[in-house]
């Protein structure tokens, strides 16, 4: 079977986001007064083929834990799906 991941990869809250603090500040240049916080972290689609949902799951979480995320500074979140 087919399936496609969609997984969003973002900075611990407890760590400093240099980015999205510049990010933040800057929003004034544009006029947009009211945002208060920006986190920016990385978007990763990935295809794969299982024979299981319960495969596929494994693969992505084995993907993230070991090569997509810093699990020490980094949290991840996805979802599943059938291509």
């Amino acid at each position: 079977m087919n399936f496609i991941a969609e997984i969003d990869i973002m900075p611990k809250p407890e760590l400093l986001d240099p980015q999205g603090k510049t990010v933040t500040k800057n929003m004034k240049h544009l006029h947009l007064s009211g945002v208060a916080d920006v986190r920016i972290g990385k978007h990763v689609t990935m295809k794969l083929q299982a024979a299981t949902e319960a495969e596929a799951r494994q693969m992505v979480e084995t993907a993230c834990q070991k090569l997509l995320a810093n699990v020490i500074m980094e949290s991840f979140a996805y979802e599943l799906r059938q291509a």
